[in-house]
């Protein structure tokens, strides 16, 4: 008979309910700034440097250009080297970060240059130096922007003293480093071409170029052979893309090893440019192609004969405006002929017209043959067009002012059919190189620029890599550097292999200034032409230090700065400025080399950029550092791709789909931006949008949730509660087999910069083995018992829980953990920031107890689908109401069930376990074999405390309750 439970009391109060003011809602926007301020106030980063006896940890940072705001580029990159940071500080190393801005170049000064123009003034006529101050003001109010920006995000570093390429011990520096590329040789100037931007009127390097499809002209061109015995008056055809380097043509080559036809039309319609009787050589792979083109039909023209290379040698040829009238003999010498291996017969004609000033491949083939100083041209100008006493085409240009198309290309085809020198022409849609900053396409153009040789042998005993620039690169790649992904190594190597000299100068104002004198009337190759002298670079690395590089633009500073060296009469200054990418590749020099918070040997542990930085950052910083130091200047290389958004298309504003992060931080909080990069796999390209970061949040709010539960559940937890891992129950053994399993995935993944699979195993371990398991299983226990080993236990795990949890998750979630470690330790000088991940034991590991859960863990799915299809047949509205009777055939599963508290493990109030033959109706998962159940409602009446349905309640003490809660009661 079952005890009269009419009149029992209220037992909730008398539970041990979890206690914490920790919110559900994180109000992460508006709580963020104030955590912020904290760390400030406590000086977080300073305290973490004065911790004694830890082994040094640089990350140098690639700097960003100081020219506007974020964007989500950015977010991600800083965030990832924040990661990299914070976790290795809390795997015990002394983990520096100085964060950097690259202050000089185009950029910059091409806003102020815009200034000017709406101000109808003309930068030439401003004082350099003045014009240099205006450029450095307009660095130093986005570097002032971007910091808070960065700071927002809740990156750690040295804000206060951060590295800027434009201090003046900066610039010393990296004239300096220039110095000693003067000093060992490597610099040389040349005449060649170079990638130039006619917009920006300045050479570019492959790192300032980028790749769009553009539309250009194309055109078959007709050279009349002459002197060829009775080749003469065919025509050589040749194909090419740029029409505006006609005018420039010195020379036709041909392939050595290609089959040649002459061919000849017999048949042409009016709309055509060739006429009956003409005869073209051409390859044959392309002859019907070329004549396709101009308009003939199949029947139009027949293949005469081969023409054998043997008779090609010595032939000549006639430019098309040879005798043209008005073209004052421009054109009338014989263009050069002759066999280049670089000719194919894949697409064209099979003959190559050759333009050295403007083609790399042309300039090489002649300047290999000594023959450069007769196919060099210099028709076109700094701003792109041709030189104004040019016959036909003097002051067209080849871009229009704003980049578009200019006028050069219609004249000069114009003009060739007027002459008769087309046969046919069109458009092509192609790949073409354009400048990075002003998204113009840019020409080929040779002109005088300075240049660091890669593969000069330096003497300079530094050798132990190689010889050469090149060289120690291509071995420090393999030998030195550990690659994250290992495509970036595949990268890079290729790049380096096959990379052409430095391009060092730029013909700009804002930079470092070459700082270098030349000897008047001297050639490039004379052994005089360049001024070497240790006193004058150690003046001159002297006067930047104080005055800044502004001095070398200062009147008089030649004469200065050579008093006692050498007559300054005899010498011109250079003026022109340093690659940026130089001032960037010069960093490890300034901040690795010079800074008390750098390191020994001027090498950082890891360097973390985009993949564009294959060709940018990585690359110069390689090539500088191993002209100057002999080696990579880094010992890890990590890569991360672009972000694009939410259906894989790039970003742009004009279509709408950019991702600000102030933005998602004024919805979300920073902590939920960051927490989209620890998710994502940051090596390749990554998706953002707004379903994406809501189910970031989805994710952030079930961790919180977590904590939550944590926290209130250690509300008043002492040493005096805990209890030792030996006496704990199994269920309390195998958390802490996880969580010995879990800190070596950890550290190993933070130690290799996989943050997402550090933030997989944790969230899964929080979610799946706490939340959905552990603490489901353990709450009956911590609300219910009284003062019990198995209580007492539990929290005992949930503290060491507590300290794992919120430090493995501090580098990626900074303000919530921050938020979480207060809730429980507050205090002026607390912070989760300032704590190591805690040592836990190896010997936790029970491989045996993980494996016997994993066979419970199944026998509970098995129960809890059972009891589900009771609930949904509302059979039974809460699992408290079952005592089902589970069927399992493995006798060594049953003895392992007997070991545990099983009903408690299934939130049942009771259940059996046997090994009898399950009955045909048992509720059975496929996928589970060898377990059955058999529902059975519970016997008994439900305690009033616990709501367990037992025999024994209402036979105690205490009215309406268990002998459980009857003994905690007591």
């Amino acid at each position: 008979m079952c005890a009269d439970t009419t009149q029992t009391p209220d037992y909730k109060d008398t539970l041990n309910l979890p206690k914490t003011d920790f919110p559900m809602r994180a109000g992460l926007p508006k709580r963020e700034p104030a955590w912020l301020e904290r760390w400030e106030e406590i000086g977080v980063y300073d305290r973490l440097r004065e911790k004694e006896g830890r082994k040094p940890f640089t990350l140098h940072d690639g700097p960003p250009y100081a020219n506007g705001h974020l964007h989500i580029g950015h977010a991600l990159n800083k965030t990832i080297k924040d990661m990299i940071v914070r976790s290795h500080q809390m795997m015990g190393f002394d983990a520096r970060y100085v964060p950097g801005w690259d202050c000089h170049g185009l950029p910059i000064e091409w806003k102020i240059e815009e200034q000017y123009r709406k101000k109808g003034k003309n930068k030439d006529e401003v004082n350099v130096v003045d014009f240099r101050q205006e450029c450095r003001k307009f660095a130093e109010g986005w570097i002032d922007v971007q910091r808070e920006e960065f700071k927002r995000l809740g990156i750690t570093g040295n804000w206060p003293d951060p590295y800027i390429t434009m201090d003046f011990h900066a610039e010393s520096v990296i004239a300096d480093e220039f110095m000693k590329f003067l000093m060992n040789g490597t610099l040389y100037q040349g005449s060649k071409p170079v990638m130039w931007s006619p917009i920006e009127k300045t050479a570019l390097a492959e790192a300032e170029v980028e790749y769009h499809d553009k539309e250009s002209f194309t055109i078959w061109v007709k050279f009349k052979v002459v002197n060829a015995g009775d080749l003469d008056g065919a025509f050589v055809v040749i194909w090419t893309t740029t029409p505006w380097t006609m005018p420039s043509n010195k020379a036709v080559v041909y392939g050595k090893d290609i089959s040649y036809g002459l061919y000849e039309v017999t048949g042409a319609p009016d709309e055509c440019w060739a006429s009956v009787g003409d005869k073209f050589l051409l390859a044959d792979n392309l002859a019907a192609d070329v004549l396709g083109r101009a308009r003939l039909n199949d029947d139009q023209w027949n293949r005469v004969r081969d023409v054998t290379a043997a008779e090609l040698e010595g032939v000549g040829l006639a430019h098309p405006l040879a005798g043209a009238e008005g073209g004052n003999s421009e054109w009338d010498d014989i263009r050069d002929f002759r066999a280049a291996e670089f000719v194919t017969d894949t697409e064209g004609t099979g003959f190559v017209h050759c333009a050295p000033s403007h083609g790399m491949e042309e300039f090489e083939l002649y300047r290999d043959l000594g023959m450069l100083e007769q196919v060099i041209t210099y028709n076109v100008m700094d701003d792109g067009s041709f030189r104004t006493d040019l016959p036909f085409f003097g002051g067209k240009y080849i871009l229009s002012r704003k980049g578009g198309e200019g006028d050069a290309n219609k004249a000069v085809i114009d003009k060739l059919a007027e002459v008769g020198g087309l046969l046919a022409r069109g458009k092509i849609k192609h790949s073409y190189p354009h400048s990075w900053r002003s998204k113009a396409p840019i020409i080929y153009r040779n002109t005088p620029q300075w240049f660091a040789s890669v593969d000069r042998k330096l003497d300079d005993g530094m050798g132990q890599m190689g010889d050469t620039i090149r060289e120690r690169a291509l071995r420090s790649i393999d030998e030195l550097v550990k690659w994250t992904p290992q495509t970036g190594r595949n990268r890079l190597y290729s790049m380096i292999e096959a990379r052409p000299d430095w391009v060092l100068s730029r013909q700009r104002a804002w930079g470092v200034p070459l700082t270098c004198f030349t000897k008047k009337g001297a050639l490039p190759t004379d052994a005089g032409y360049l001024l070497r002298n240790a006193d004058l670079n150690a003046r001159i690395k002297a006067a930047f230090e104080k005055d800044g590089a502004d001095i070398w633009y200062t009147d008089g500073f030649k004469e200065k700065i050579l008093d006692g060296i050498a007559n300054p009469d005899d010498y011109d200054q250079v003026f022109d400025v340093l690659d940026v990418w130089f001032d960037s590749g010069s960093t490890h020099a300034f901040v690795l080399r010079d800074r008390e918070d750098g390191t020994e040997d001027g090498i950082a542990d890891v360097y973390m950029e985009g993949t564009d930085q294959h060709r940018g950052w990585f690359h110069s910083s390689m090539l500088q550092a191993c002209g100057t130091k002999g080696r990579a200047p880094y010992r890890n290389v990590v890569t991360h791709g672009f972000t694009l958004d939410a259906k894989g298309n790039k970003m742009s504003k004009s279509l709408g789909n950019t991702i600000v992060p102030e933005k998602v931080i004024e919805q979300y909080g920073a902590d939920i931006l960051r927490l989209w990069v620890a998710q994502t796999d940051y090596t390749a390209d990554q998706r953002i949008g707004p379903e994406i970061l809501k189910g970031t949040a989805d994710s952030y709010r079930r961790l919180r949730n977590t904590m939550r539960f944590m926290l209130g559940s250690l509300a008043d937890f002492t040493e005096a509660d805990r209890v030792a891992p030996v006496d704990m129950p199994r269920l309390e053994r195998w958390v802490l087999s996880r969580l010995a399993e879990l800190d070596e995935q950890v550290r190993k993944g933070y130690a290799s910069f996989d943050f997402q699979g550090v933030f997989s195993a944790v969230f899964t371990f929080a979610t799946v083995d706490l939340s959905s398991f552990y603490f489901d299983v353990r709450k009956d226990a911590l609300y219910c018992d009284g003062d019990s080993e198995r209580r007492r236990a539990a929290r005992t795990v949930l503290d060491i829980l507590f300290h794992r949890l919120t430090t493995w998750l501090a580098p990626v979630l900074v303000f919530t953990m921050e938020e979480v470690w207060l809730e429980r330790f507050p205090g002026d000088d607390s912070s989760v920031h300032l704590v190591d991940f805690p040592e836990t034991p190896a010997d936790w590991r029970n491989a045996e107890l993980e494996a016997g859960m994993a066979k419970i863990r199944r026998v509970r799915r098995a129960v809890t689908a059972a009891l589900e299809i009771q609930r949904q047949d509302k059979v039974i509205g809460s699992s408290l109401e079952a005592a089902p009777i589970v069927h399992v055939e493995d006798s060594e599963t049953r003895d392992l069930l007997a070991t545990f508290d099983v009903d408690d493990m299934c939130i049942t109030s009771g259940l059996s376990v046997t090994g009898d033959p399950a009955p045909a109706e048992a509720f059975r998962v496929p996928e589970i074999e060898g377990v059955a159940v058999v529902f059975e409602k519970a016997l008994g009446d439900k305690c009033q405390r616990c709501w367990k349905i037992l025999p024994d309640v209402g036979l105690h003490a205490q009215p309406g309750v268990c002998g459980r809660c009857n003994e905690a009661l007591n």
